[in-house]
């Protein structure tokens, strides 16, 4: 019973791009490791910019910075 967390900034993420990653995690599991999809598990977590630090800077400070 794989359980995968994917976590990653929430910066606009569609439904349409979180079931690709859920897809392409349980078919990559099930080729490299023959583990059933229907016993894996995948939960992705969204977290707020001022939540994530890189290099000492929150991201959206370095996204401010960077112009983005």
């Amino acid at each position: 019973m794989p359980y995968v967390n994917i976590k990653i900034t929430d910066e606009q993420v569609t439904a349409q791009q979180k079931q690709a990653l859920i897809q392409g995690v349980t078919s990559l599991l099930e080729r490299v490791l023959n583990k059933p999809p229907a016993t894996t598990f995948v939960v992705i977590d969204e977290v707020a910019t001022d939540n994530w630090g890189v290099g000492g800077e929150t991201v959206s400070a370095l996204r401010r910075r960077q112009g983005k």
